[in-house]
Order: C-alpha cells, then sequence, then structure tokens
C-alpha cells in the first residue's frame, strides 16, 4: 500500500459504496481547506446535484466549483446512466482542471464502478494520478468494504491519503481497518439528520485537529 503522508494539494475522494457518504466528507473538507471541488461525473439529476449540495453546506462562493463534465439523468453506474442518456463517457472530458489552490475531486460510486466499455473508475484514477482518500461507513461490513477498496486501490499502486468512517464512532472497526489495511483513519464523522449551509468550518476543525493538512 502506498501511502501518502499528508494532504496534497489536489486529492480524490472515493467511496467504499455509493451513498457512504462521500459528498459530505467532501463538503467537510472543501470548507475546512477552502478547496475547488470537482465532480466529473454526476449520475441523478432528480434530487440536488453533488455540486449544489456541497457549495450549500460548505458556503463557498460559486468560483470555488468547476461544472461537471458529464450530468447524466438516472442515479445509477456511470456507464448504464451514460447509456440511457445516449452518450458515452470520454477520457478526454475527464482530464483534470488547472485550478489554482487546492483541488478536490469526488469520484462516482466505487473504485470498481464501471465508465465506460472500456474503463472502470479506478483506471481514471490512475490516469489522473492523484492520492485518494476514502470514505467508508460506521456500520457492520465496513471492514470488509474498506479493505477491499484498499486492496484494489493498492494492486493499482493508488496512494491512500487515508480513511474517513462517516457515521459516528466504530472502535473495532477503526482498528481493524488501520490494523489489517495499514492506514489511518483520519476521522470519525458522527450522524447529522440535519445541517445548515456554511456550517461545517468549526467540524472540520474538531474533527482533523492535529492532521498535516
Amino acid at each position: 500500500m502506498k501511502i501518502c503522508n499528508y494532504l496534497p494539494q489536489q486529492f480524490v475522494i472515493v467511496g467504499t459504496d455509493t451513498g457512504v457518504g462521500k459528498t459530505f466528507v467532501a463538503a467537510l473538507l472543501a470548507t475546512g481547506l477552502d478547496a475547488s471541488y470537482w465532480k466529473p461525473i454526476q449520475s441523478g439529476l432528480e434530487e440536488v446535484s453533488d455540486t449544489e449540495l456541497v457549495r450549500y453546506l460548505s458556503g463557498l462562493p460559486s468560483s470555488s466549483f468547476l461544472p461537471e463534465s458529464y450530468r447524466l439523468s438516472t442515479p445509477i453506474s456511470p456507464h448504464a446512466s451514460a447509456a440511457i442518456d445516449g452518450v458515452t463517457i470520454e477520457m478526454e472530458r475527464l482530464c483534470l482542471p488547472q485550478v489554482k489552490g487546492r483541488l478536490i475531486v469526488e469520484g462516482a460510486g466505487g473504485v470498481m464502478v464501471p465508465i465506460n466499455d472500456d474503463l472502470l473508475l479506478i483506471d481514471v484514477l490512475c490516469q489522473w494520478g492523484l492520492p485518494v482518500l476514502l470514505v467508508g461507513r460506521s456500520l457492520v461490513g465496513t471492514i470488509n468494504h474498506t479493505l477491499l477498496t484498499l486492496a484494489a486501490l493498492s494492486s493499482y499502486g493508488i496512494a491512500v491519503v487515508g480513511v474517513v468512517m462517516n457515521g459516528g464512532i466504530d472502535t473495532v472497526s477503526r482498528r481493524a481497518i488501520e490494523k489489517y489495511g495499514k492506514v489511518k483513519v483520519l476521522a470519525e464523522v458522527p450522524f447529522f439528520k440535519k445541517l445548515e449551509g456554511g456550517t461545517l468550518k468549526p467540524l472540520f476543525d474538531e474533527l482533523f485537529a492535529g492532521e498535516n493538512f
């Protein structure tokens, strides 16, 4: 496992699965680091998009948000959602944008989801060459899902910054992930029923105090 012991200027947030809270973690980190945010592939447009949610939660200016390369209508795997819309996701449109300062990129689903007929998300991560921050749930099953994802990232030579567990304190899972995954759990984020926009900075300071950001 390649470990990055500091948070670089640019990194990618990926999840162990869909719906694990990586968008909230992206908002938390974008707020605390005053970073630009880019979600290149948005699958599902019926509700608020991830970019819109991060903008609301972070309170950052619109200039901090880059437009999605693909806005797909159906909230399913990117390759299938693109097929429904009659488009093909092309790597040429997923080139990293040039920004000043920090950049947080948010992936789509888990690392092994298909992007098109030839590429998985993990292939895109390889081409970007950025370290990854992995988000998992604080629930039963997270050890397996997290270790499998870490193993996949390691097999592709992708550096890992650390893991964020979303949904509360889970000491047993945290210790297992750190021991067997040989990676640091940077934070355990509590569950929130409701959050107001622009209120994440104190939470970032509390959860990530002492980290080498």
